[in-house]
C-alpha cells in the first residue's frame, strides 16, 4: 500500500496573533470542523499558483489548459494573474458544505456539514459525505437532499405483521397438501 503523505502543512509561527484570529473568523464563516482543514485550502491554492508560475513562459495552450481545469471547479481565471490572486476563500467557497447552504438547502452552515457528514446529500443521484468534496460547477445544479421516507405507523405494523402470520400459515398447509 502506498504511503499516504499530509496535504498541508502547518504555521510556520504557531503563535501569531493576527493569523490565529483570521483563521477563528474563516473558520466560522465556513462551518470548518478545525483549522487543518484551512491549512489544506491554502496549499491546494498554494499548488495552484505554483502551477501558475512555472506556466509563464509556456504557451498560450498549456496555459488554457490550467484555466479550463480551475473553470472547471469553479474558479474564476483569465489569466496567470488572476490564478496568482487566489485566496483560500476562493476555494472554500467551492466546497460541497458551502454550496448546499448557499442553496438553502440547509439553514446553517453547520446543518448543512451535518447533513452530507449523515449521507442526506446526493450529488448528481450519489450520496456524498465528505463537506470538503469540491464542487464542479457541471455538478453545482444536481445537488439535492435524499428523499425521507414516510415512516410506518404501529397500526400500519400491525397489520403487516397479521398478514405474515397469514401468509406463513397457508404455506404450512400448502406443504401438507403437498406431502399427502
Amino acid at each position: 500500500m502506498k504511503r499516504k503523505h499530509k496535504t498541508y502543512s502547518k504555521p510556520k509561527r504557531p503563535f501569531d496573533k493576527e493569523r490565529i484570529l483570521e483563521e477563528a473568523k474563516i473558520k466560522k464563516e465556513f462551518g470548518l470542523k478545525n483549522k487543518r482543514e484551512i491549512w489544506k485550502a491554502d496549499a491546494k491554492v498554494k499548488s495552484m499558483r505554483e502551477k501558475a508560475k512555472k506556466l509563464i513562459p509556456a504557451s498560450k495552450e498549456e496555459q488554457q489548459a490550467l484555466f479550463d481545469r480551475l473553470k472547471k471547479i469553479g474558479l474564476n481565471v483569465n489569466s496567470i494573474a488572476d490564478v496568482l490572486a487566489l485566496d483560500k476563500r476562493d476555494y472554500l467557497k467551492r466546497r460541497l458544505q458551502t454550496i448546499v447552504f448557499e442553496k438553502g438547502l440547509a439553514r446553517t452552515i453547520k446543518a448543512a456539514r451535518q447533513l452530507i457528514v449523515h449521507k442526506k446529500v446526493l450529488v448528481n443521484g450519489r450520496a456524498v459525505d465528505s463537506p470538503s468534496y469540491i464542487v464542479p460547477v457541471a455538478l453545482e445544479d444536481k445537488i439535492t437532499l435524499r428523499e425521507k421516507k414516510p415512516k410506518k405507523t404501529e397500526e400500519q405494523k400491525s397489520k403487516e405483521d397479521v398478514e405474515e402470520v397469514k401468509e406463513k400459515q397457508e404455506e404450512k398447509t400448502t406443504e401438507k397438501t403437498a406431502e399427502e
